[in-house]
């Protein structure tokens, strides 16, 4: 990419889509449409200061596209909500508009980088190998999952293809930007408004699975400052078009997470273990770690920052003083 290239970032005004827009802008790409539904005021404080060409209501997007040149595009946008089982919501936002976006950038050569998530390994009975072979069989546990799912395969099946692409299976985000997410937010985010309450427990779900303690379920947990780096390395070296897993190859237990909250609050240890909501229960992963095996060899080198190394950045430089990215 270069530094007068017009970048569209869709989902732009969302927690990993505004973080993405903040890193461009630090490495000089301020040509940037951002493409969301702007009309959702708890996200208007993630894009302030943040510098743009111009806004384009997700709805209008395509059609803009008729009219205006864009050099790469980040689809990051997309309904993300796992516990929602409205199936005609995804088709149409995650399933639909990612195949228009996708056939505008066959048609018009530009290179794409999209989000997929880590949701589409379900219960992990295939493992969690970025393995293109193995990615029809992937069985999600919910829509939203099936929804990325569908779009991975239906790439993978596309006898046309742009220029350079890469479909990224993001597994558990966190970190700045993600304030306005509410139930869906990181159980990083929750924990600290409860303590900032006068609460000294920070609540973790307990185990409803035998081959799990209370709060020893395990997630590869990414901090959003490094995933950004990946999209970006990814459209800039252009190096292996395909779908890459995107967590730190590690997975850590919510205990561990809960334990580094407190150290970086400098607060002693209380967790409180509650029920998984039942409308969760039987969709819930109990283990989730990326195989970052495809990334490495792909020549991506960076390392990942621990849990203990990306709570602390989060909480004493963002939540703390209540900073956006």
């Amino acid at each position: 990419m270069k530094k007068n290239d017009v970048i569209a970032v869709t989902g732009a005004a969302g927690f990993i889509g505004s973080v993405l827009v903040g890193y461009l802008n630090s490495l000089g790409f301020d040509h940037l449409v951002l493409v969301d539904d702007f009309s959702d005021k708890s996200k208007v404080d993630n894009l302030t200061d943040k510098q743009y060409s111009t806004k384009v209501h997700r709805a209008q997007f395509m059609d803009w596209l008729k009219e205006h040149r864009v050099d790469a595009v980040f689809h990051l946008g997309a309904r993300t909500d796992t516990t929602l089982m409205d199936e005609e919501v995804f088709k149409v936002l995650n399933l639909k508009y990612s195949k228009d976006i996708w056939e505008y950038c066959c048609e018009q050569a530009i290179p794409m980088v999209y989000a997929s998530s880590a949701a589409t390994y379900g219960d992990g009975e295939l493992g969690y190998d970025d393995n293109e072979s193995i990615i029809p069989g992937l069985k999600p546990l919910n829509p939203y999952g099936v929804s990325k799912q569908k779009f991975d395969v239906w790439a993978l099946g596309q006898a046309t293809h742009p220029p350079f692409w890469a479909g990224l299976k993001f597994f558990n985000v966190y970190g700045p930007n993600e304030y306005h997410k509410g139930r869906m937010a990181s159980v990083i985010l929750h924990a600290f408004n409860n303590l900032s309450q006068n609460n000294n427990a920070i609540k973790l779900f307990r185990s409803h699975h035998p081959d799990f303690i209370d709060g020893g379920q395990m997630r590869d947990f990414i901090y959003v400052k490094d995933l950004v780096k990946v999209c970006v390395w990814l459209m800039e070296t252009q190096v292996h078009s395909g779908i890459y897993n995107l967590g730190t190859g590690k997975a850590r237990t919510f205990n561990d997470l809960a334990k580094s909250v407190f150290t970086a609050l400098g607060l002693p240890e209380q967790i409180n273990y509650i029920d998984t909501p039942e409308d969760i229960r039987d969709k819930y992963q109990y283990f989730t770690e990326a195989n970052m095996h495809k990334l490495r060899a792909a020549g991506y080198e960076e390392p990942f920052m621990s849990i203990e190394e990306g709570i602390k950045d989060y909480i004493e430089h963002y939540l703390q003083e209540g900073k956006y990215y």
